[in-house]
Order: C-alpha cells, then structure tokens, then sequence
C-alpha cells in the first residue's frame, strides 16, 4: 500500500466556546427562571415546573434553578421528583452547604417517611442557622414521628398489636398531614397488623390501599393474595400472586404462598368429591389435612374465614359420622372465626339438638336463620327449611319438659313403625310387674306405643303438641291414669295378651305367665 502523505492536512482543532455565546445561554435561562417564578407566585405550579426545566436544561449547574422546581413540586406535593432535585442541589452547593436547600431536603424526606435521614439532614441546618425557626419546627414534627415509629416497633415486637395499630396511626397522620406520600411498607404493615387482630375486612382495605399507592409493589401483591385467601378466595388469590412474581419471579414468599393456594384448593376438592360420595371418613381426613395446611398463625387472623369454612364442612360430616362432641368443637372454632356463617351456625344447631341440648339448639337455629336472610348467597328455600327446623327443635324442647316417648320405647325420632312395636315388645317384658318389673316404667312404655303407634298422634307430638289433653280422662282410672287414653279394658286385654288369657288384677296373680 502506498505510504501515508506526510503532508497531509492536520484535522481542524474544535472551536474554543464563544464566551459572549454562553453568556447568552445563562442569561436566557435566568429569563426563563424569572417566568417560573412568576408562575409560581400565581399559583400556577406545572406551569412554573415547565420554565424551571427549560432553564435546568439550559443550565444544569446552577442550584438554584433546581431548588426553585423542588418547590414547586413540594407544592403539587410531588415530593419524590422534589428530593432528587433538592439532592442534585446540595450536592453542588456540598463546598457551601445552603441552610434552604437542606431545609426543602429535610421536609421531603420526612414527607416520604424518612424520619431518620431527614433528622440527619436537620441537624446540617441547624448547626448552619441555629435560630432557623422553621426548621426547629419541623425537627418537632420528626421528633414525634420517631417517637411514634418507636412506639410501633416495641409494640409489634411484644405482639400488642392494638397499641401497634394506634402508633402505626400516628405515624400515617403525620405522613399524610404534611401531604406527604406514604411508604409502602408502611401499608404493608397495616396489612399485617389488621391480619394480626383478626380482621379481615380491614385488612382487605388497607391491603388495597397499599396496591393503589403501589401497584407494581410484588410484596403489596402477595399480602393482598394472602387476605383474599383468608377470606376464602383462592382463585383470585392466586391471580394476585402470579402478578406478583411476573414483576419479581424470585420473590420467595409469593412462590411459597403459590404452592399453599394450590395444595389447599387440591385437598379440599379431595374432600368434597368423598363427600359427595359418601366416603365420609375419607372425607373427614382430607379436609384434617387442608385445615393443616391453612394452619391458625396468629399473624395470619387464625385461618381466617377459610379455615372456618372447613371447620364447617368437617363438622358437617362429623356429624353425619354422628361424632357429634368432635363436630360440636368444630363449629365453636368455625364461628369464633367467622360468627356469621348460617351453615356452621346450622350445623351447630342441629349437633346440639342431637345431644339434647335444645334450648341451645334453638338458639342457634334463631340466629341461622337471621344470618341467613342477610347473606346474600341464600334463598327462600333456605330460610324455610331453617324455620322448619326451628320449630322441631322449639317441639323437643317442650317434649323434654314433659316424656320422651322415643326414649321410653328405646327408639330413634327417625324410627319405622316395625322399630316402635320391637322397642314396646323389648321395654314391655322388661317393665312388667308380674317379672319383677317397675310398674310406673310399665305404664309409660304402654302410653308411649299408644302415641307412637298411632301416625295422627305421633305427628302431633312431634310437633310439640300436647297429650295429656288425650289423657286427662284417664286419671284415677285404677291407678293407670296418663295411659296414652287407654281404657280399663284395654289395659286388662293388655295384661291377657302377655298372660295367655288368664283373668288377673292389674299387677298381675301368683300364676301368671309372660311369653311373647
């Protein structure tokens, strides 16, 4: 290849700047400068942002355009755009440090709750300007806010979670009452204190305050995923949490807490389908396992309105199971969590009548039946069918206060009439006086079959309506009086049948003879 012109034109040296031509440029943005601040006196505040970035650009070096625009924007009350400005600043100003720069700096920091550095900023200030009256008013205004943020941690750590929630309080109030922009974390940890007192309607709320203030926040996604599981919402549960680790897929909690939803759902659909058919033992151990599952962390309002509803559902087949002592703790746990549910209200109720515990049977029934015309979920079919039920309860009540004929005869209140004529053949040789027998025992096995054996009469007694109206002409009648409205010659062919037809007083001669 050729060798290189030696004499070849040396490249042009770049032009020194034109002083007079950067002169210009200062000048104009001191004109620019100059309609900001005309626009900020009248109140015209994105106007005066607009000019102040104008003559930012034109001159970046110059501090005082950027603490004019952090002014404006604390007066829009934009106070993150407002502490970059403040900070770009003081750091041109870091060989003369200005008492007004640092002031604007300390009251944006606080603004955006950050009580400790702006408390660091403030004693730069004051050791500039001790008598500054403005920033010692502000140092109170962070002294407090330390102070309640001190009093939220103590109280956290001791799990006072009351006392928490008042000085978390404070803390917002001072945050919000300068306009100010609250932190994330700090709805977060509303979040977690309402989930820690148990009330999930709250922290629903304050969960969905913390995705408005942050929407991209994935640990405000994920708290909100876990009140909506709580709340017994699974499927928009997880939607939550999948939002969250697109913005963060590493983030551990939302990947631990996707697992959770998914073996909850799992289990308690295991549960429902050996419900349904029938295997109710099955059943009763895969909802054990989804209960385990959702757990009963204090810091998570106990299992929430999910757990209830699977305690529900346990004692619903508990019941069926007729371990009724298991199902009754599992409906008083169910409606501490959730004391509106009208099924585990329902299902308490119709546990308690089956342990003879009527009055609280009808008490429960009551409030099933008030909580289940509130619930927007139910129909009319519901609440009649809870009425209907009421009011059995309302007739064992009145039938435990006088005779149980079923428990006389040693039958079920669901017994067929083949099941009434065995018990009155078991408990009538039982109670015979001619065997040894109590002959008061004897007169209520024959007054139960009568009731019983007659469908008119069994109907209207177990609907609670009175028999000794039927009876009442029965008293005195040779000491059988209250006899189910037998007659003498009923109870004397009574007597024949189990004699074989010898003639005997009513406790039976020496000769009698018993058989069936």
């Amino acid at each position: 290849p050729a060798a290189p012109n030696s004499e070849s034109t040396p490249p042009s040296p770049s032009p020194e700047p034109d002083p007079s031509e950067e002169g210009d440029i200062i000048q104009r943005a001191e004109n620019v400068k100059e309609k900001g601040n005309v626009a900020f006196k009248a109140g015209k505040y994105q106007e005066a942002v607009e000019h102040y970035t104008k003559a930012i650009e034109m001159n970046p070096l110059e501090p005082a355009f950027l603490t004019n625009r952090a002014a404006s924007y604390m007066a829009l009350k934009r106070f993150r755009p407002a502490l970059d400005d403040c900070q770009q600043a003081a750091t041109l100003q870091s060989t003369n440090p200005s008492a007004k720069t640092l002031l604007r700096l300390a009251r944006c920091q606080l603004a955006l709750g950050s009580p400790t550095p702006a408390s660091s900023t403030l004693r730069t200030v004051l050791s500039l300007e001790p008598k500054n009256s403005a920033a010692n008013q502000l140092k109170t205004k962070i002294t407090e806010l330390e102070n309640h943020m001190k009093v939220f941690q103590s109280a956290r750590g001791k799990k006072d979670w009351g006392l928490a929630r008042l000085a978390l309080d404070k803390c917002l109030q001072g945050i919000e009452g300068e306009g100010g922009e609250v932190p994330t974390d700090w709805r977060v940890w509303k979040v977690e204190l309402e989930l820690a007192k148990g009330n999930l309607d709250f922290a629903n709320s304050a969960a969905n305050d913390a995705l408005r203030s942050n929407a991209n926040s994935p640990e405000a996604l994920c708290l909100r995923g876990l009140v909506l599981l709580l709340s017994g919402k699974p499927p928009q549960a997880l939607q939550h949490v999948l939002s969250a680790l697109r913005l963060d897929p590493s983030h551990l909690p939302a990947q631990q807490l996707r697992k959770r939803i998914k073996d909850i759902e799992r289990l308690k659909n295991e549960g429902n389908i050996a419900f349904k058919a029938g295997k109710l033992q099955e059943a009763v151990d895969k909802y054990t396992e989804t209960l385990e599952c959702i757990g009963e962390a204090e810091l998570e309002a106990k299992g929430g309105q999910i757990r209830a509803t699977l305690l529900s559902n346990r004692a619903t087949t508990l019941v069926k199971l007729q371990e009724y002592d298991r199902a009754l703790a599992d409906t008083e746990a169910s409606l501490a969590l959730y004391p509106h549910s009208f099924k585990a209200l329902r299902t308490q109720a119709r546990v308690n009548l089956a342990l003879e515990n009527y009055e609280k049977a009808i008490r429960d029934f009551q409030n099933a039946v008030e909580e289940a015309q509130k619930d927007g979920s139910t129909t009319e079919r519901d609440v009649r069918e809870l009425r209907a039920e009421l009011k059995k309860a309302e007739a064992a009540l009145k039938r435990s206060k006088t005779k149980d004929y079923y428990k006389i005869l040693g039958v079920h209140r669901d017994c067929t009439d083949v099941d009434i004529k065995k018990g009155y053949r078991k408990e009538s040789l039982k109670h015979h006086p001619d065997k040894g027998g109590d002959e008061e025992k004897f007169k209520l096995v024959v007054e139960a079959h009568s009731v019983l054996s007659d469908p008119q009469r069994r109907a209207r007694y177990d609907m609670g309506e009175d028999e000794d109206g039927l009876n009442d002409g029965m008293s005195g009648m040779g000491g059988m009086g209250g006899m189910g409205g037998m007659n003498q010659a009923d109870i004397a062919n009574l007597f024949a049948q189990f004699g074989g037809g010898h003639s005997h007083s009513s406790r039976g001669g020496p000769g009698f003879s018993f058989s069936f």
